[in-house]
């Protein structure tokens, strides 16, 4: 299922108060790897999640990581970054 959104710039929604942004390039039963990734925490702002991910595709993916492995049962969510709707 998770086929689709490999190679593409995605979204994770963690159960945390973070969220991760970047390229999947592989997953298996327990992580999702992202490249040229963000991992941002949420507490680090004032900024709500929606807003963070909005200005993420207006101005780009701010890559804090070169690879990251996130495991599976912290994500609420994935969506291709070009999926995010902007209003």
């Amino acid at each position: 299922m998770l086929d689709e959104f490999l190679d593409a710039k995605v979204v994770l929604d963690l159960v945390s108060p973070y969220v991760c942004l970047g390229k999947l390039v592989r997953y298996d039963d327990h992580y999702l790897e992202l490249r040229n990734a963000d991992l941002h925490d949420l507490r680090d702002t004032e900024t709500t999640r929606e807003l963070y991910v909005a200005d993420s595709v207006a101005t780009g993916i701010k890559r804090n990581r070169k690879r990251v492995l996130v495991r599976r049962s912290e994500v609420v969510a994935v969506a291709k970054l070009e999926d995010v709707a902007a209003e």
